[in-house]
């Protein structure tokens, strides 16, 4: 069983395309599969009351200079885009609106990702649905009213898709982690279901792919003390080493849930069963 592994690097990349890169090379030399963005178009997301609200940062004294800052232009997402070509890794980003959306249509994306708190945007997940990508959706802040109808929109545009069992916490309580949600999520939409975990430490995301979670999301990051709202939700480079090879260690030892013996106990059988008598 092959388990698709994002390394979610958002926007702990903080404006800077050398620390972008820098988290890139940290996904590839780990073994993931993918890594990933978010995008915004700042004056849709947000009000203009918001954007001119104060907020010291590096970048000025407002909101919007701040949002701005951490947000990355058309010749960046290209720099990415050459990067990541050359560096042979998949990426892709969540766009928080139908411009950002049409924004990464520029780019030959292999899989799209709808993040949690989008789900309620109809007009949105319709958007995706009818490029029929591969979409992972994140199932963070919802119910199974809100998840039936995004599920309902890919089926009706024939999109695949594979919901990722998440709660939005950041970083998240491991008593609040419901990793059981996986089962009831594949029970319930007959689909493959991934994990996006915002947990410090890595045993709930093992924990995940022995519930059977077809594919995993993390957050990465240089240093989990550096600037940012995600920093300490993410994984550090060697945890993040760590936990792809351990995962990639768990999916290999699954097997096939046969009740039967492996044809390598047979000569270990025949000597420590060569005592017994035959019936």
């Amino acid at each position: 069983m092959g388990i698709f592994i994002i390394a979610e690097i958002g926007i702990n990349h903080n404006g800077s395309m050398d620390i972008a890169k820098q988290l890139i090379d940290v996904a590839v030399d780990a073994g993931a599969d993918a890594v990933k963005f978010q995008k915004r178009t700042i004056e849709l997301v947000y009000t203009k009351e918001m954007l001119d609200s104060p907020r010291e940062s590096q970048w000025g004294t407002t909101q919007r200079d701040q949002k701005l800052g951490l947000e990355f232009n058309d010749s960046d997402y290209r720099e990415i885009d050459a990067y990541c070509k050359e560096r042979s890794i998949s990426w892709s980003a969540s766009a928080w609106d139908l411009e950002s959306q049409k924004f990464l249509n520029k780019f030959d994306l292999t899989f799209n990702k709808v993040a949690s708190a989008m789900l309620p945007y109809a007009e949105l997940m319709q958007s995706i649905a009818s490029e029929g990508r591969k979409t992972y959706i994140s199932t963070g802040m919802s119910d199974e009213p809100m998840l039936d109808r995004v599920v309902d929109i890919f089926r009706k545009a024939n999109c695949p898709f594979e919901l990722m069992h998440c709660v939005s916490t950041y970083p998240l309580d491991d008593v609040d982690a419901n990793l059981s949600r996986i089962g009831s999520l594949r029970n319930r939409y007959k689909c493959d279901v991934g994990y996006s975990g915002h947990e410090t430490g890595l045993s709930l995301s093992y924990g995940a792919i022995g519930l059977g979670a077809t594919s995993l999301e993390r957050h990465i990051t240089l240093n989990r003390s550096m600037y940012g709202s995600d920093q300490s939700a993410s994984v550090e480079p060697a945890g993040f080493r760590q936990l792809v090879g351990g995962v990639r260690k768990i999916a290999a030892g699954m097997g096939d849930g046969a009740i039967a013996m492996n044809p390598k106990e047979k000569p270990v059988a025949d000597k420590l069963r060569a005592h017994i008598p035959q019936s």
